[in-house]
């Protein structure tokens, strides 16, 4: 019945390609040969192995920020004891699904995607990649799917200090830690008091001399046992997938009403975490320290498994300074109160800079593509962009929740396109006007607000929205149909004369 609509068009190479094999390639992957196994695909990935992030990421410690019950996949049982995982054990789980569903095959390790240009008259994407030796290759995808993360993989942020040449020690950053270094015995300085720092510093200080956390600004900080006492128990006793799914809908829950109340009811909250951090420290406990200037949730909570930072602190291994940074000398950190922090090692957790759809030049017939002047469509994907989407995670939960939820839509979407005849998928935005911008980004962290105008927008309107409630996001969209008045599905050539409301506006 569909068919009757297709026109003729080039046949792409895949039908879909995907930009990453970390969390989201890895389960857009797996979704695709669950929900719509007749489509082909290829993860294209620029590093050697599957991970992303936490392949990348190899700092002392590194860990999960999210209990792994929530950024494990829906599909996919977490099998450990600990709900807080290492990178290690993140990474085991990532292969061991890439194995055994049989999607290593499809990956194609060492490319950079360098640039993808939508060609409207063929109705698929033409694009470009690179091998580490420079050698270029072209391709085609009828669709295409970012999961190439929000972040600058090449560059992280370093902050502007003075007097970094003048330091005779080390200087490091989290996000290209060296495999050599040897801290053990040493005097080690970590800038910052992020989720990173805060992983850091206890797990420096089991080996260094002493660990100093240094901060311009306090961070809120909760606690948990590293091991979910809950899970392990339901394990016992239920199927393995059962107990999984009880756990995660018990976390994702509890989580949501932690967040909520943290914005409605801040001053009950800050009290509370307040209350916890005096007892977990006890006469080590600074208000300067462990009081930021702002309410909880308006930065990302900082979560310190088994207390371990704490403990740290009480054992005298660690410390943490609140101060401005003077300068950096040959010895150390010259702070503008005066006193001066003596150290051997820097590391530099001054956070990261944001990149969108892994800096791959997007084009549509030719014409650049900048993402910030167009709408998130159901967080998926943009305004006036055929085939075309990617996953932004949450701010206030696990990455994971929304590349389960976008890898669900898109299998959904290509599925619906089957049934159709229709190979183009286009949200149709004809009146920016008459939306309600909303800024979504309304946390006040650093990397967030420096990458800020790299955004696409955000609108009050669910469609045009990229939401910050996980459990709202799963009811719309189980119950909003693919063809909702908003998405147009069309053959080649209909969407070379659509025209982007928002550009001409910008004109």
């Amino acid at each position: 019945m569909g068919v009757e609509h297709s026109l003729a068009s080039a046949t792409p190479d895949v039908d879909v390609a995907v930009v990453g094999a970390g969390i989201s390639g890895i389960g857009m992957a797996a979704h695709m040969q669950m929900l719509c196994p007749d489509r082909s695909y290829a993860i294209f990935e620029r590093r050697e192995a599957i991970g992303g992030t936490w392949d990348l990421f190899r700092y002392p410690g590194v860990r999960s920020d999210s209990d792994m019950h929530t950024l494990g996949f829906v599909f996919e049982p977490w099998r450990h004891e600990k709900s807080i995982a290492d990178g290690p054990s993140i990474l085991e789980y990532l292969n061991r699904i890439a194995d055994e569903r049989g999607i290593r095959p499809n990956i194609r390790f060492g490319t950079k995607v360098v640039s993808a240009d939508w060609d409207s008259a063929a109705g698929l994407w033409r694009l470009v990649s690179e091998d580490a030796a420079g050698a270029r290759r072209a391709s085609t995808a009828r669709f295409l799917y970012l999961g190439s993360g929000y972040y600058d993989y090449d560059e992280p942020y370093e902050a502007e200090i003075p007097g970094k040449a003048d330091f005779a020690g080390t200087i490091v950053h989290p996000q290209f830690w060296p495999r050599d270094l040897d801290y053990a015995g040493k005097r080690v300085v970590v800038i910052g008091s992020g989720a990173t720092a805060v992983t850091i510093v206890p797990a420096m200080a089991q080996q260094a001399a002493q660990v100093t956390m240094l901060q311009r600004t306090p961070t809120w900080y909760a606690s948990r046992p590293a091991r979910d006492a809950f899970a392990n128990t339901l394990r016992k006793f239920l199927p393995e997938k059962a107990a999984y799914a009880i756990t995660r809908f018990k976390n994702i829950r509890l989580q949501n009403f932690f967040y909520n109340r943290a914005r409605t009811r801040p001053d009950k909250v800050k009290e509370f975490l307040t209350r916890r951090l005096k007892e977990m420290l006890g006469d080590k406990y600074d208000a300067k320290a462990f009081t930021p200037p702002y309410n909880p949730w308006e930065q990302r909570l900082c979560l310190v498994p088994d207390a371990d930072m704490f403990e740290a602190i009480k054992a005298g291994k660690a410390e943490v300074v609140t101060d401005r940074i003077a300068k950096i000398d040959g010895t150390g950190i010259q702070l503008e109160s005066g006193k001066h922090l003596d150290a051997d090692v820097i590391v530099t957790a001054t956070g990261l800079k944001l990149a969108m759809a892994g800096k791959i030049a997007l084009a549509m017939d030719g014409e650049p593509i900048d993402l910030s002047d167009h709408y998130y469509y159901k967080a998926v994907m943009f305004s006036n962009l055929p085939n075309l989407a990617a996953v932004f995670g949450y701010l206030n939960a696990s990455w994971t929740l929304r590349a389960d939820l976008n890898a669900e839509y898109v299998c959904k979407l290509l599925n619906r396109m089957r049934e159709t005849g229709r190979q183009v998928a286009t949200p149709v935005l004809s009146d920016a006007g008459a939306l309600t911008f909303d800024d979504v980004f309304d946390f006040s962290s650093g990397y967030l607000q420096r990458g800020k105008h790299l955004q696409p927008k955000s609108a009050t309107d669910m469609r045009w929205r990229l939401s910050q409630d996980y459990v709202r996001d799963r009811k719309f969209m189980k119950s909003d149909p693919v063809e909702d008045g908003v998405l147009q599905l069309s053959d080649p050539g209909a969407t070379a004369s659509m025209a982007d409301p928002l550009r001409e506006a910008a004109e």
